[in-house]
């Protein structure tokens, strides 16, 4: 049964044939099979005859009856539908999984998006379609010719889900699959989307507004509401404790930030909270055998409420003068005897052909038997109020603290749900078996551990009962959101489940409206997510979601550089992901740790990201000096009015080692725009093994150049007025620089490996014949323009003004090329320095989270 058009009828080829304008597309294909851009520019040449072209008009689009487009988005499909088109194709015999080459890419500039890891993606650039990496999932080709660029996205239809793998001799190959060997198809018509614009990042919106349009399962950014802790500062559990978090180390992490002015207004209590245990483990223990290693990778859930760790924690014992402390060299000790009883134990396992049990050797200590690490006793006689008293703990003696997140996987735990631990809920042990797709991603001990276990796989049809009993649980306890983990796993498990899309819908189905009824509607980061069936299948409630893979302060595999190689790696994998990523969601660049070696490379990028901005830093470890460039003493951030993607001059080339280009990331303010220039060089995917590696000769300085032109003013509405600006000011935040220079101009720049700099570009006013202004910001945050919350110029015959409302605190930076009359600064007059080269300071008090008033007045 054809689905309905969403589009007036007027739209739709078919329909009304005379009205060939609109229905026409920009694609075509050609007589020898050659697929076009304007009837001439060849895109794809030799395309099959079993593929199809359909422009977007001709096809019926989905209804969507829970959250149809908004108007102005139905609206500007419409107008521009002649720049989109499908592909389609027919085999002769029904398959549940199709390889078929759709044309040769050849000579031709493109940019492609590849998962590297089940979970996980990157970039990838080339000019050949047998360079392409496997299970890419999206093609942005430029079109020089016509100045413009084509974009390629595979799609879901029906219960297929497409991917795109190379081929030989140029060929690019659609791979078309299920997931499930009884669910079998022939025919598709949009198993791929084509869209073409002038503007490459207009078409990453453009082309995902029309795919939202064709699909009706997903809703795009703008449509969602963000979750409160995208404009704050925050700390996660993970690398500060990994599996052994427990109460009294979380209580003392917010205690060392509160107490040196940088509070946390949301924790992130990561993965180790759980009840979870192994098949072999009584059902409702709660498994003493976890040690970091990936052991928690064969555990399933066994009841929703916290382990034992937390679960003992009873009202107001850590707000006693006698609570316990916290050592975190003591810990890190205790956690490195965990890690070496279980190397010992895994190397007896192997020993002995996996005969020996450690457990029950007379000679084995209590280390090797497996033990936790907690520093609470129970108080006899008092009731356990587990994580909803120490969440209250928490609220009542750090009240900036507004969010407690806890982790969980999509299916529970890592191993998913233990069968017959959780009452009313169908669970069953599931083999876990890799597409095809994925043979030859990067080695994952994580997915090594997973195949071997399984997944505990709650039945799809009680999915959402699953959610409710753990979200609505965690609620109660005060908490405010989850970290969603593990999320790319539901393929390894769809074969008897209709195939991975439909298991796929009934899963997110669930976690969408648990969302809603438990969480607020966006209390929710999704995580290990980037293959396309999330984006397409799972966005509609969710609207934050991480962009790269984690941050790794050392690579667990040898770090041929040191700490620093894969720094690097993790902001390619963040700022271009984003490019398609953050069309669905709030990309969000993951925790770092301010006293890594590279602590400044990433809070560098992280300041200008436009999402949050958390650590994991270790108890008591923490570079104050560096957050204080990121953080305000109320806990939140100066965060940009967009999300950073790469530049044009970044898009085709390859930052990581090709020895020439730094990463460029653009992003606005209210009032400026910013450019972050990253030395990324020195690391990458090596596509013959299937990993990313130390490319050391390209790790040294590079050169490049930085325009005010580098900004995308016309992303956002109130910006894309400075396009047409004469003279900027430039602002050169850790060279303490300012310059004034024209749009066009160029200045060059040489960045060391592993550093950056980042340039504030602020429109320069002029206020009367001789007089011109530009308020840069705080120069003492990274971010500098993102202080500046309000701005007015005015006039008179004798006297110009500037109006500056300022958030945070610190020294104001502007250019103001004549010497001020007067600053008013919050009903006072202050003092300034000025210089006769235009550079003006003053300094801004803190007021308690509120903005300053600055009135400057000019002759």
């Amino acid at each position: 049964m054809a689905l309905p058009n969403l589009f007036p009828q007027r739209l739709s080829a078919a329909a009304d044939p005379s009205d060939q304008t609109k229905s026409a597309s920009r694609f075509s294909l050609s007589p020898d099979r050659s697929l076009c851009l304007n009837g001439i520019i060849t895109i794809l040449s030799d395309v099959p005859k079993n593929v199809t072209l359909s422009a977007f008009s001709s096809l019926p689009h989905a209804t969507d009856t829970d959250s149809p487009p908004p108007l102005n988005i139905l609206e500007s499909v419409e107008s521009k539908s002649q720049n989109g088109a499908f592909l389609g194709l027919s085999v002769e015999e029904p398959h549940d999984r199709i390889l078929n080459p759709i044309g040769k890419l050849l000579d031709r500039k493109y940019l492609s998006i590849f998962r590297f890891k089940t979970w996980w993606s990157t970039m990838w650039v080339g000019s050949n379609g047998s360079d392409l990496q496997m299970e890419t999932q999206l093609i942005l080709l430029q079109v020089p010719e016509i100045n413009s660029y084509a974009l390629v996205v595979p799609l879901i239809e029906g219960s297929f889900r497409s991917a795109i793998h190379p081929g030989a001799n140029g060929d690019v190959v659609l791979c078309v699959e299920s997931g499930s060997m009884k669910v079998k198809g022939k025919t598709f018509s949009s198993c791929a989307y084509l869209h073409v614009g002038d503007n490459p990042y207009d078409l990453m919106r453009d082309a995902f507004a029309a795919v939202r349009v064709h699909l009706a399962t997903f809703r795009l950014l703008g449509e969602k509401t963000l979750p409160k802790i995208v404009d704050k500062f925050g700390w996660c559990s993970w690398d500060a404790f990994y599996l052994t978090v427990e109460p009294v180390g979380l209580w003392h992490g917010i205690k060392s930030f509160v107490e040196n002015g940088f509070p946390p207004r949301f924790l992130i209590i990561d993965d180790g909270w759980q009840s979870i245990n192994m098949d072999h483990e009584s059902p409702l223990m709660y498994s003493k055998d976890l040690s970091g290693l990936g052991s928690q990778m064969l555990c399933r859930l066994n009841r929703v409420e916290e382990n034992d760790k937390f679960a003992k924690y009873q009202a107001g014992a850590m707000l006693k003068p006698d609570a316990p402390t916290f050592d975190q060299e003591k810990h890190d000790k205790m956690f490195r005897e965990m890690v070496a009883s279980a190397e010992k134990k895994s190397k007896l396992k192997i020993e002995t052909n996996g005969d020996h049990d450690p457990d029950h050797d007379d000679h084995s200590s209590h280390a090797d038997q497996g033990t936790i690490i907690e520093y609470l006793n129970e108080e006899d006689g008092v009731e356990r109020g587990g994580l909803k008293a120490m969440v209250s703990d928490l609220k009542t003696k750090f009240p900036s603290l507004d969010d407690v997140y806890v982790w969980h996987a999509l299916c529970g735990a890592w191993g998913g749900v233990r069968p017959g631990t959780m009452t009313g809920l169908d669970a069953k042990v599931t083999c876990a078996k890799l597409a095809a797709g994925l043979e030859k991603c990067m080695y994952d001990s994580a997915v090594v551990m997973i195949v071997k276990g399984g997944i505990g796989l709650v039945n799809p049809d009680q999915a959402a009962d699953l959610y409710e009993s753990m979200h609505s649980y965690l609620a109660d306890a005060g908490i405010s959101g989850v970290k969603v983990d593990v999320i790319h796993t539901l393929e390894y498990v769809s074969e008897d489940h209709g195939g991975r899309v439909q298991l796929a819908k009934r899963y997110y189905d669930g976690l969408s409206q648990s969302l809603k009824k438990n969480f607020g509607g966006s209390g929710l980061i999704a995580s290990m997510e980037q293959c396309n069936d999330f984006f397409f299948l799972a966005t509609k409630q969710i609207s934050i979601g991480r962009v790269g893979d984690d941050f790794w302060f050392e690579d667990p595999n040898g770090d041929p550089m040191g700490v620093c190689w894969l720094q690097g790696v993790h902001m390619i994998h963040c700022s271009y992901n984003s490019l398609w990523q953050g069309q669905f969601i709030q990309p969000d660049w993951d925790m770092f740790q301010s006293d890594h070696l590279c602590a400044e490379f990433h809070a560098g990028s992280r300041a200008i990201c436009g999402g949050p901005v958390y650590v994991s830093d270790k108890v008591g470890r923490h570079n104050f000096h560096l957050l204080g460039k990121l953080v305000l003493p109320d806990g939140t951030i100066l965060k940009c009015q967009h999300y950073a993607l790469p530049t044009r001059d970044c898009l085709f080339q390859n930052p990581l080692f090709d020895g020439k280009t730094l990463l460029k990331l653009w992003n606005l303010n209210k009032y400026s725009g910013v450019v972050g220039v990253f030395n990324c060089q020195g690391a990458g995917w090596y596509p013959k093994e299937h990993k990313c590696m130390a490319y050391p000769q390209f790790y040294k300085s590079t050169n490049g150049v930085v325009s005010p032109d580098d900004v995308e003013w016309e992303q956002k509405d109130f910006t894309a007025q400075f396009r047409s600006t004469d003279q900027f000011a430039v602002y050169l935040q850790k060279a303490d620089n300012v310059q004034v220079l024209r749009s066009k101009d160029q200045i060059s720049i040489t960045v060391q490996p592993t550093s950056f700099e980042i340039f504030t570009f602020c429109p320069v006013q002029k206020l009367n014949g001789r007089a011109k202004f530009a308020p840069i910001g705080l120069e003492n945050m990274f971010n500098s323009g993102g202080a500046i919350e309000f701005l007015e110029y005015g006039s008179n015959t004798d006297i110009s003004t500037v109006t500056i409302k300022v958030k945070g605190s610190g020294t104001l930076l502007a250019y103001s090329s004549e010497k001020p009359k007067m600053i008013i600064l919050n009903g006072e007059k202050v003092e300034f320095e000025w210089s006769t080269n235009g550079i003006l300071r003053f300094a801004v008090p803190w007021i308690a989270g509120g903005l300053s008033d600055a009135f400057i007045s000019i002759s």
